[in-house]
């Protein structure tokens, strides 16, 4: 009988986990810890704690949109060969939620927002009792997150606990700092102007803390539509405002925000691209954008630039 593919796909990560379970429970240490994470900003992290002293991968690379994002048969592979997997949580990753669920039970896999209050997430208005996971957009939010990073690199490390305890002290230096220069950078764009408009509602976060209205034409999940209705009323906004101009995103299709800027020509004003934000996905690995403060940083530069 010929296997479908699904069920090729089920077998072979049920081998994958049978093989790891068969793993000595005593890790030989003469090589470095092996950390996957799902998105670049939590990938970014662990390199500025942990440096050289780890081998750490990304699967999710630049342009990629989480919300959507199914693990490939290399990824399971890659997953099963770590000792430490990161993941954002909060449904972030949610076609990956049932893989994370099983490497739970066998290795450490590890949501970064697990140890955040609550209370400081933006609750969800279409779905009772969830959260916005776009946790990294508040840098002082997002602290938290790298600090649950650097606690467990240290449980699975402790060899190294001292450089990750200094790497973490500095890097958390340098994200207050962050925090603080994008407060005054968006504090700088006229009050009427502070209206951030995007493909996506992946900005709450950032709109809370730096002090600019923030609208999304899709929800915080970019597995929603949005509809004409979603359309139009985006139109009038912005158009009763005279705002100057929309974001597109590198990880989003730009067909949406386009009929936006569209709708409101045909009514008469002319709104522009105010360029491209990088939002569930940093810029390309080895590049200023391919951080995480390089990526908040460009995306506060290019919205300052384009509405101030």
């Amino acid at each position: 009988m010929k296997l479908k593919p699904l069920y090729i796909y089920l077998l072979a990560f049920i081998v994958l986990l049978s093989l790891e379970q068969c793993r000595q429970k005593d890790k030989v240490r003469n090589g470095k810890l092996k950390v996957i994470t799902t998105t670049g900003m939590i990938y970014d992290a662990v390199i500025n704690i942990a440096g050289d002293r780890v081998d750490a991968q990304a699967l999710m690379g630049p342009g990629v949109d989480p919300h959507l994002y199914k693990a490939t048969q290399g990824d399971l592979k890659k997953l099963q060969d770590a000792d430490l997997i990161f993941y954002n949580g909060l449904h972030l990753e949610g076609k990956m939620g049932d893989v994370f669920e099983k490497l739970g039970r066998i290795k450490p896999v590890k949501a970064i927002s697990t140890e955040i209050p609550d209370s400081l997430f933006r609750a969800s208005e279409l779905y009772p009792g969830t959260y916005d996971p776009h946790i990294w957009f508040d840098v002082s939010l997002w602290k938290q997150a790298v600090t649950r990073v650097h606690k467990e690199l240290v449980i699975s490390d402790p060899e190294n606990k001292n450089i990750y305890d200094l790497n973490s002290e500095s890097y958390l230096k340098s994200l207050d700092s962050l925090h603080e220069a994008v407060k005054l950078s968006i504090h700088s764009i006229p009050d009427s102007q502070r209206l951030l408009i995007t493909a996506h509602d992946a900005f709450g976060y950032f709109g809370e803390a730096y002090g600019i209205e923030v609208n999304g034409l899709q929800g915080i999940s970019t597995l929603s539509e949005p509809g004409l209705k979603d359309v139009a009323d985006l139109v009038d906004l912005i158009n009763s405002k005279k705002i100057k101009a929309v974001f597109i995103e590198t990880s989003v299709s730009k067909k949406a925000i386009n009929a936006v800027v569209e709708g409101c020509r045909k009514k008469g004003h002319d709104v522009h691209i105010g360029g491209s934000l990088y939002s569930d996905a940093m810029g390309p690995f080895g590049s200023f954008e391919g951080t995480y403060i390089g990526m908040v940083h460009t995306n506060a530069q290019t919205i300052v630039n384009a509405l101030k």
